[in-house]
């Protein structure tokens, strides 16, 4: 099974074969900052299983080993790798997926660091579109 997603300009494509190892929302203090967000959704996959089809991402290391990739154009956050803790694997960001849901989430990681209103966020209010 091979599925396709890109960044949010169209710049850069890639895909992914077969099925991730895992599929988290990550919690930490670097994914938050990196992304602009409470939390980021990621697909692990091997390295071998990931390839960019279209355009090419600019790689920033964000912290120790850490290479954080992105479309140079328009922002969007692609991949993580970590040759040190993750040796050959390629973690993707979920929702760049032109098919976000092919890989539903299975855990949250990294909650020692999570921010204190995200434990309770799923029993807030919920709107379809904006409230009235």
């Amino acid at each position: 099974m091979t599925q396709a997603g890109g960044c949010h300009c169209g710049a850069v494509r890639y895909e992914v074969e077969g099925a991730p190892m895992h599929v988290v929302l990550c919690h930490c203090a670097d994914c938050r900052k990196c992304a602009g967000a409470p939390m980021v959704a990621w697909a692990m996959f091997a390295d071998d299983a990931f390839r960019v089809t279209r355009g090419e991402a600019k790689t920033r290391n964000s912290s120790g080993a850490a290479l954080r990739s992105f479309c140079g154009d328009c922002g969007t956050g692609l991949t993580y790798r970590n040759a040190e803790m993750l040796p050959g694997i390629v973690d993707v960001q979920a929702v760049t997926l032109d098919d976000p849901e092919a890989f539903p989430v299975g855990a949250h990681i990294q909650t020692a660091e999570r921010v204190g209103w995200m434990a309770s966020a799923h029993e807030l209010p919920a709107f379809e579109r904006f409230p009235d």
